[in-house]
């Protein structure tokens, strides 16, 4: 019946279970957990992720943006001397629904002023192992990556090149699009079927400079890369981290470039976040933050195969 809960009691209680634990890890390690707004007057300017709007109220005045994460607002709170932080917050994304997906679901982000991005993969390791078992792990640079499943290196390919491997090795049709687009769908469609089929924990770390989003890019011996990196479990995106970026003028030209892209696709444009570039302005501390979604986490522990499975009401229910 459609007014009954998609998940099961069970899979609720395990819910539970994990974000007690989840609140015990951090609180042995002196991360104070927050909470930021989930509508504000900005939302996220990246192509590829659309926020959900909130356009027409007594108390709401011009549009405002459910998050697509709390990244923006708990970068504020770090600016403003909170040190580490951390919060379990519902987040929006539009157009995203399916086994891994659900337009509402809940992200766990944490920052820390102390630590470099390899160091915070430590203590993602140390978490989701928390959760899932002392499960083998590998960490491995995107340019290997590549290397090693399409014998290509990304970073100086031609366009061309990684059009030609695209059409080889997939069915893309009439796909048309940026070099970013062809990397991305090499990456998901033929190297993380292999990351799925080795299993166990997988960190991808040090993109090309043109995936940088909010992160630092810095000079490697082999040309400039961008200090972030993500995690699969048993081939499943699960978390994505940032050396973070803290200069508020690279800050404004990365938002100005998305927009430009967002124009040049036919998508609208959206504000930038003032607030937050006057916070980095002010003086972001050098820091790495990740965001961790919890519903696959839960959905990897439950052996679910699809998001439905471990919330209490999916899209299709809500």
């Amino acid at each position: 019946m459609p007014w009954r809960p998609s998940a099961s009691l069970s899979a609720l209680r395990a819910r539970a279970r994990l974000l007690a634990s989840v609140r015990v890890f951090f609180a042995d390690r002196n991360v104070l957990e927050v909470e930021t707004p989930a509508l504000c007057q900005a939302g996220v300017t990246d192509p590829s992720i659309e926020p959900l709007v909130v356009s027409a109220g007594v108390s709401v005045g011009a549009p405002r943006y459910l998050q697509s994460s709390p990244e923006y607002a708990m970068k504020r709170l770090l600016a403003a001397g909170s040190g580490p932080i951390y919060q379990v917050s519902r987040v929006f994304r539009d157009g995203e629904a399916g086994a891994r997906h659900n337009p509402e679901f809940t992200l766990l982000e944490w920052y820390r002023p102390e630590l470099d991005h390899h160091s915070l993969m430590d203590e993602v390791s140390q978490l989701v192992k928390n959760i899932l078992g002392d499960l083998r792990e590998q960490r491995v640079r995107y340019r290997d990556l590549f290397h090693q499943y399409l014998s290509i290196d990304p970073f100086v390919a031609s366009d061309e090149e990684l059009v030609a491997l695209a059409n080889e090795r997939l069915d893309v049709g009439a796909l048309s699009g940026d070099r970013d687009l062809w990397l991305d769908l090499l990456l998901s469609h033929c190297i993380e079927p292999q990351l799925a089929e080795r299993g166990g924990l997988t960190f991808v770390f040090d993109y090309p400079a043109s995936q940088a989003a909010l992160a630092r890019i810095e000079e490697d011996r082999e040309g400039l890369v961008a200090r972030r990196f993500e995690l699969y479990v048993d081939g499943v995106e699960l978390a994505n981290g940032y050396l973070e970026l803290t200069d508020p003028q690279e800050q404004r030209k990365r938002f100005t470039a998305d927009n430009a892209r967002r124009e040049a696709s036919g998508q609208q444009t959206r504000p930038l976040d003032e607030h937050l570039l006057a916070a980095m302005a002010e003086g972001l501390p050098p820091c790495s933050g990740v965001a961790l979604g919890i519903d696959r986490l839960l959905m990897l522990a439950q052996g679910a195969s699809s998001v439905s499975e471990v919330i209490a009401f999916d899209w299709s229910s809500a």
